[in-house]
């Protein structure tokens, strides 16, 4: 019986396959050779589907190191993922995604800016002729905290992401949205345990929960605000941040911090939003907290915003990113 050749693969009796299977590490491709590569960008009614416009298309979560300055002007290199996305008209086919990150590293050795991000986002608009661009770089900052009352102090780090977006007419809008992991003792429950304590003599104590919020800031034009004044918005709202370097007199303090400031999922609202809404470089905001309940197999959720008309709208429902 005759042997039926592979494509790819030989077969028994020594047949070799049809298409060989070898990388030429030494082929170098020279300028007319580059010239012959396909292009879709070249491509004529090459789109499938209905002929419309998309919204957003690009790269999503790429790494690389990018440098930052914080409040007291040192620079920290961190690890950043980055989205970029750039709305696409009706009938392209494509808008070439390895330009957005060689952009990114045309300006690595920068420090990374509001600024940045607008001129890159000037960069996708022109060189991909787009009507709406934007950019989120996620990153975790860290901030040194002290402890309460020993003295000692560690890296607290905190989930940030920067957001930059351009529309067609080059309306430039600056987001920073920021984490920031505090403990919540419940009201309620401080009260019962008090009351088990005084009618009945039995030790109780009230539940608490390690809690998350996720504050969303719109900065006003031409104003900026740091990372470490956000922070304090936060701690001066909440006052219960988790620690990071604690003995046996920091645990104590914040049990004590934790009775002083007892509150709900709705307290934590309202007290950041009189925080932040005191702040003129702040043009909108909102605030989404979740409190991971000791008590019940459930969380308790609550979500406010500034009222802005035209801005935020409270309209957030991914609490499970909460988790903490």
């Amino acid at each position: 019986m005759k042997k039926k050749p592979m494509f790819l693969h030989e077969t028994a009796g020594g047949v070799p396959p049809l298409m060989g299977r070898k990388f030429d590490a030494g082929f170098v491709p020279g300028p007319a050779y580059l010239d012959t590569l396909p292009d879709m960008m070249e491509a004529v009614n090459a789109a499938e589907g209905a002929r419309v416009p998309i919204q957003q298309v690009g790269c999503a979560n790429f790494r690389l190191p990018l440098r930052f300055r914080t409040a007291a002007g040192r620079e920290v290199t961190l690890e950043t993922a980055v989205t970029g996305t750039v709305s696409l008209q009706a009938g392209l086919k494509g808008i070439n995604m390895g330009r957005i990150m060689r952009s990114f590293y045309e300006h690595e050795d920068e420090v990374f800016t509001f600024e940045t991000l607008r001129r890159l986002l000037l960069k996708y608009q022109r060189k991909i002729d787009s009507f709406h661009a934007r950019i989120r770089l996620s990153f975790s900052y860290p901030i040194r905290q002290r402890s309460l009352r020993s003295g000692l102090s560690g890296w607290q780090y905190y989930r940030v992401a920067f957001e930059g977006t351009m529309d067609r007419t080059g309306a430039f809008r600056r987001v920073v949205e920021f984490d920031f992991v505090y403990s919540s003792t419940c009201p309620c429950s401080a009260e019962l345990a008090e009351h088990a304590r005084h009618t009945r003599g039995s030790y109780a104590t009230p539940h608490a929960q390690r809690s998350k919020a996720r504050v969303r800031v719109l900065l006003a034009p031409r104003r900026n605000l740091s990372l470490e004044d956000l922070q304090r918005h936060c701690l001066n709202a909440l006052k219960t941040e988790t620690q990071v370097m604690v003995k046996r007199e920091d645990e104590q303090a914040f049990a004590e911090l934790n009775g002083v400031h007892i509150k709900f999922v709705e307290d934590a609202a309202r007290l950041l939003y009189r925080e932040l809404a005191g702040d003129a470089r702040i043009a909108d905001f909102e605030v989404a907290c979740s409190l991971l309940e000791s008590l019940h197999s459930h969380d308790a959720v609550s979500v406010i915003c500034k009222g802005v008309k035209g801005g935020f709208t409270g309209d957030f429902m991914d609490f499970g990113s909460l988790l903490c």
